[in-house]
């Protein structure tokens, strides 16, 4: 196809498409012609997308006819505080709620293989000299793991814990594509939490570990875990996609994690939050232990309640209808 000569062909269409569709009122003729010409460019872009892939005709045209199906279809689309408001309750819980399986399994896999690493080093403590110096290990248990908590002011480790927590929250999402890349990164987080565990046991100071580690530890890791399955979630749609085309599950994959990482992202300030402020606090550690806990339980109620909800009302996570591509029949 020559794309010169097709965007000659169709440009005035178009054109005359994009002026309907910007009208807030259009007459009964304006509206006939705006339904053909809305037919008439949705196939332009089913030819253009399978004949000639152009990157900048293909998102032109996709924002065209996105543009129309509002006037075409009547659905409104939301905007501001209705979109966020949709995007909090129904978008997200939902989005997150279909990854439980592999969000589970994140969880049960990485939190073993952690509690063997810490309980096998407590009993060969001589093992950690492999990964660790004996100075590394006395300086750790002595004073960096607890000095880690409150040696900056909590606003800037706040900051500083949800860029850290975010890129990797980001790294295991979207490296999920690879497939090995949300398994590589759910390793190495699971290996230090396991070293550090198991010399902090093996130096008689569990309390210690367990009393920093879990006011925030049980909301951050489960956010991670989330992430990392969805990021499996994301990548297994393109070696397992079923009936559709590869193109269309990993696409609607993808939007679905663009969704849980904005939402994650929100979920990450709160963790922050918990280990800037609460976990360096001198409140006991019952009470530290009991704010982390009624997060986590928060956060683990709200996805299961709004999405299983938003589940059976019809919501897919993804993004609304007239935000994706457009496609035409094909067999």
């Amino acid at each position: 196809m020559d794309v010169d000569a097709f965007v000659a062909e169709h440009a005035a269409e178009w054109a005359r498409l994009d002026v309907l569709a910007r009208r807030r009122r259009i007459s009964p003729a304006e509206a006939d012609e705006l339904v053909h010409l809305y037919r008439r460019v949705t196939t332009h872009l089913a030819l253009v997308q399978s004949r000639t892939p152009d990157p900048a005709l293909t998102a032109r045209l996709s924002r065209l006819v996105a543009r129309a199906r509002g006037h075409v279809t009547g659905t409104p689309r939301r905007s501001g505080w209705a979109a966020l408001g949709h995007g909090l309750t129904v978008d997200f819980p939902v989005a997150v709620y279909r990854t439980w399986r592999w969000s589970l399994g994140m969880i049960v896999a990485n939190l073993a293989l952690a509690a063997a690493i810490m309980l096998w080093l407590r009993a060969h403590p001589e093992r950690l000299n492999r990964v660790l110096s004996d100075d590394a290990v006395r300086q750790l248990v002595r004073r960096d793991f607890a000095d880690y908590y409150s040696a900056h002011p909590a606003q800037s480790f706040a900051a500083h814990v949800w860029t850290n927590n975010a890129l990797v929250t980001a790294f295991a999402l979207f490296l999920g594509v690879t497939v090995v890349g949300p398994l590589y990164v759910m390793l190495q987080n699971t290996l230090n939490l396991g070293v550090v565990g198991g010399a902090m046991l093996g130096a008689g100071k569990a309390d210690v570990f367990f009393g920093l580690i879990l006011p925030h530890g049980m909301l951050e890791l489960t956010i991670v875990f989330v992430a990392g399955g969805a990021g499996l979630r994301l990548g297994w749609s393109w070696v397992a996609p079923g009936p559709r085309p590869r193109s269309g599950a990993l696409a609607e994959a993808g939007r679905s994690a663009g969704v849980i990482a904005l939402g994650l992202a929100g979920a990450l300030a709160v963790s922050g939050a918990i280990e800037a402020f609460v976990t360096p606090s001198g409140w006991p550690t019952w009470a530290r232990i009991g704010i982390g806990a009624v997060a986590e339980i928060a956060f683990v109620t709200y996805v299961v309640v709004l999405g299983r909800r938003g589940l059976r009302a019809g919501a897919t996570g993804d993004v609304d209808a007239s935000e994706r591509g457009d496609a035409v029949p094909v067999s």
